[in-house]
């Protein structure tokens, strides 16, 4: 109780408006974050993410129209450690969903990339031939890894949204 009437006397010394502050004089968004002094943490949400859907071996896909672009998640990634090549697959490869198409090696293990749904390449990400750290660097963004027609949209049905998937996460680490 007495602390409820502090705070209410507190609060009653600030104005409820906080004075707006000019995007020249506001600190730049990274200096906030580091200057938090709290830990780095494995983390799985992106606010580049919302909208993907994951599956189990830790692909996302984010389908505009009729094609999807696909990566691996900020879990897997940093499971891997630094990845130094990528081995993907021909344009116009017809894949199956849960049908590996790649592989992404890094410093600490070699690990096998799979569909999250059928259809065919349409693109892949040149980029990552002479920078595969852009799958560390910006798994959602720079770091994709394939476009692909959606032959079966029904598919996307039996992948986890991204509650699913962090809740999949915490299931792996217990």
């Amino acid at each position: 109780m007495a602390m409820r009437t502090a705070l209410r006397c507190l609060s009653s010394n600030f104005s409820c408006r906080l004075p707006h502050l000019s995007s020249a004089a506001q600190p730049p968004a990274t200096r906030l974050l580091w200057s938090s002094g709290s830990p780095r943490a494995l983390s799985t949400t992106s606010v580049l993410s919302t909208g993907l859907k994951f599956t189990e071996k830790h692909e996302w896909v984010k389908v505009e129209g009729g094609t999807g672009t696909v990566g691996i998640s900020s879990y897997a990634q940093e499971a891997l450690g630094d990845v130094v090549y990528c081995g993907l697959p021909e344009v116009g490869q017809r894949l199956e969903q849960m049908e590996e198409f790649g592989a992404l090696e890094s410093v600490k293990a070699a690990s096998e990339l799979y569909s999250p749904l059928t259809g065919e390449i349409t693109e892949i990400n040149k980029e990552l031939t002479e920078n595969p750290g852009l799958v560390n660097k910006a798994c959602y963004a720079e770091g994709w890894l394939i476009k692909m027609t959606i032959e079966k949209p029904e598919e996307l049905e039996g992948l986890m949204d991204q509650a699913g998937y962090d809740k999949f996460i915490k299931s792996l680490e217990e």
